[in-house]
């Protein structure tokens, strides 16, 4: 049975002491929130704590050529490896807590089970995957998408950011894409994450297990017209873009709450951006989520067909691109039940994406969630307490020892 090392003190001051070497680098003093994009300055220093941390534990650092880290408790070379770990990027002005967590988590769960004198029968690697929010260069879950094949190298290393560097000059290489070698190494795959909901807080609970993914994906809507002078041009002679948008974003949300489903619409850019001037061109981006697959298409949908209509009505044209797509993700039932079982937990679905989603369809994944307060996430109020991201801590060693060790 596994017990915990008291040596260097208690495990939620272990935690504390380690996470607070990453809770300056990236935050925004204006905010409170982060500012960790991929391959940036900020994620760079954290990729660069990583390899200190597995230098610490003799845990030689591999890298797959696409962005993604791998730190090694084991022969880096045999089989059946169990693979945890999460990111370090943010969204803009995003909590501490989504990503980080989970690397943290990795690291001190593989330092309690040395503690309690159990070793690896099967090699355990902690990742840190690349560009997994999409905040610098538009696809979420990068890195794991290239490991495993489910994006074309080609559009990944061509991907750019707002100041038009793209993924390979940011990587410094063209990405490598898939590598069935490497994925062929890992027969597991458990992510901890912070809950980026209230579910644990309402049940009482400081850790879950996960059961699937909800379907979600983003949408960029174009919205062309004619720029014109705000001061000179009558009502009825504009083509303006922005009242397609805003009849866009109006229609997006009535239809979401009809189905039961999410959308949002967080993101826009706007063309001159010029408050004397009426808009040439508005882009906007679609985050759908929903249960189901069919209600996530009957979502989409319908919000570009009332776009398509009031694009008309206001003379302008759109123009809808799918850029990212997540199926409906169901973790390994057997895995996921194992796990609960092993930690006496609840199992809940979520309506976030993850690594751990991507990955699901190659290897039996699952996924942990730690108790959130405030039930905010992507933002500055994401929380979790030292006490529940010890228990983190803990139900994830128990799950790479019942994996690992035995």
């Amino acid at each position: 049975m596994l017990t915990h090392s008291v040596e260097e003190g208690t495990l939620p001051n272990r935690f504390r002491k380690l996470w607070d070497e990453l809770a300056p680098v990236g935050r925004d003093s204006g905010s409170g929130g982060y500012l960790r994009y991929a391959l940036t300055e900020p994620e760079l220093t954290l990729r660069g704590w990583f390899r200190e941390q597995a230098e610490q534990r003799g845990m030689p650092v591999t890298e797959d050529g696409n962005g993604n880290l791998f730190a090694w408790w084991g022969d880096p070379g045999a089989g059946d490896a169990v693979l945890t770990g999460s990111h370090f990027d943010s969204v803009p002005h995003g909590g501490a807590y989504d990503g980080p967590l989970g690397i943290v988590s990795a690291f001190l769960a593989v330092d309690e089970l040395r503690a309690a004198g159990s070793a690896p029968v099967r090699p355990v690697a902690v990742a840190a995957f690349v560009e997994e929010e999409g905040g610098r260069f538009g696809v979420p879950c990068l890195g794991s998408r290239l490991l495993t094949g489910e994006i074309a190298v080609e559009r990944a290393a061509g991907l750019r950011d707002a100041a038009g560097v793209s993924f390979a000059e940011a990587l410094g290489e063209r990405p490598a894409g898939a590598d069935p070698g490497l994925l062929g190494r890992f027969a597991s795959f458990v992510e901890l994450h912070v809950e980026q909901g209230r579910a644990l807080v309402d049940l009482g609970a400081p850790v879950a297990v996960a059961s699937a993914i909800w379907p979600h994906g983003r949408w960029r809507f174009d919205f062309a017209g004619e720029g014109n002078h705000a001061g000179t041009t009558r009502m009825a002679d504009r083509r303006d873009p922005m009242l397609t948008y805003a009849f866009t974003v109006l229609a997006a949300n009535k239809e979401a709450r009809l189905r039961g489903a999410h959308a949002t619409v967080g993101r826009v850019a706007v063309e001159p951006n010029a408050t004397n001037a009426v808009p040439s061109r508005v882009t906007g981006w679609l985050d759908a989520r929903a249960a189901e697959p069919e209600t996530l298409d009957g979502l989409v949908e319908a919000v570009r067909a009332k776009a398509a209509e009031r694009a008309r009505r206001d003379g302008t044209e759109l123009t809808c691109t799918q850029e990212s797509a997540t199926p409906l993700v169901a973790f390994d039932g057997g895995l996921a039940g194992r796990l609960a079982a092993l930690l006496d937990a609840p199992v809940l679905p979520t309506g976030a994406g993850h690594d751990a989603g991507v990955l699901a369809a190659h290897l039996p994944t699952a996924m942990l969630f730690v108790r959130n307060p405030t039930g905010v996430s992507h933002s500055p109020a994401e929380s979790a307490t030292d006490a529940d991201c010890a228990a983190g801590v803990a139900a994830l060693a128990r799950v790479l020892e019942e994996l690992a060790c035995r």
